[in-house]
């Protein structure tokens, strides 16, 4: 039998994408870890364990949720850099832990761009800024007054070059004001000690800030983004408050140790979107505040690439240092 250049071509395409299949039909063999590198309670917490919990049922295999806390995502990120790349270990990583603190901090002890394979970009979220109820600012325009008359308030962050840190860096830069930064190990300590009067403000997530919100514990100024959150509507931006071109959104995002195979990464990228799809959970990241759009791995990559260029900008012309 003669075969054609074509069919013979089509032969070895197809032969080389069974190992490939193989893998993705047989993973995953053993249960499956997902480091969060924040304290349990924030936003990336809470995303995980919703995503695991239904994960686990797709692949019929155990999920576990792994927090490992500290100086702005970079431990955990950083325990995932190191592990196998078998498909047992991913990390919910985050605007901190693969784009500012890679530009942030000079001795970073692993290189975001290449000790990572991006699986999928889970969806992208405003920060809000908070007073606690005990403190006299009702509206932004009161808060830079206050800070300008007595230079030097200091502000609750979930981290160094977290993006409730570097939202709290913007403020200072565009609303010409002094403040001082005091991170914490996750959100929900630092926004225990807003509660509590410890510290005056905070730049949160709108997931982790809205139940103290809504309970009257805290008052929301306004949010970081753009465009107003879906989960509080009538709180303004700080554009709209006065603070001309502020926009920063945190983002979280999830992926797995470089040299993974591509059919892994692939297969649960599709996994993923098949879960954010399903009602019920795209109900729940809305109530996060999480806006979803599909992506590939390849999609991923690029944006992952874009926010590297866009964060060393934004720190190198903000003459920001940890």
């Amino acid at each position: 039998m003669t075969l054609t250049r074509r069919s013979l071509a089509s032969l070895i395409a197809v032969a080389a994408c069974l190992p490939f299949t193989a893998v993705a039909q047989e993973w995953p063999a053993k249960p499956i870890r997902i480091v969060v590198p924040f304290a349990a309670g924030g936003t990336s917490d809470i995303l995980a364990r919703a995503l695991g919990e239904r994960l686990q049922a797709a692949l019929k295999q155990t999920v576990i949720i792994d927090n490992k806390a500290g100086a702005g995502g970079v431990i955990g990120a950083d325990s995932v850099a190191k592990s196998a790349p078998d498909g047992t270990t991913f990390l919910l990583g985050t605007i901190a832990s693969h784009a500012i603190n890679p530009v942030l901090n000079p001795k970073m002890p692993y290189d975001a761009a290449k000790d990572f394979a991006p699986v999928i970009l889970l969806g992208s979220i405003s920060n809000v800024l908070l007073v606690g109820s005990d403190q006299p600012y009702k509206n932004v325009k009161e808060l830079i007054a206050a800070v300008k008359a007595k230079p030097g308030m200091p502000f609750a962050s979930a981290g160094q070059g977290s993006s409730q840190h570097m939202s709290g860096e913007a403020f200072r830069l565009l609303a010409g004001v002094e403040l001082t930064h005091v991170p914490y190990k996750g959100s929900a300590p630092a926004i225990q000690d807003v509660i509590g009067g410890q510290i005056p403000m905070s730049f949160e997530t709108a997931t982790v800030a809205l139940p103290h919100i809504q309970s009257g514990k805290v008052r929301a100024l306004a949010v970081t983004s753009a465009r107003r959150s879906k989960v509080l509507p009538d709180t303004p931006t700080l554009q709209e408050a006065g603070v001309a071109g502020f926009d920063v959104s945190s983002w979280q995002a999830l992926y797995a140790p470089a040299g993974t195979p591509a059919a892994i990464v692939k297969r649960l990228n599709a996994e993923i979107e098949k879960i954010i799809a399903e009602p019920e959970m795209k109900a729940r990241m809305d109530g996060l505040g999480l806006d979803h759009s599909p992506n590939t791995p390849e999609q991923f990559t690029a944006f992952g690439q874009s926010e590297l260029v866009k964060w060393a900008k934004i720190v190198k012309d903000g003459n920001v240092k940890l």
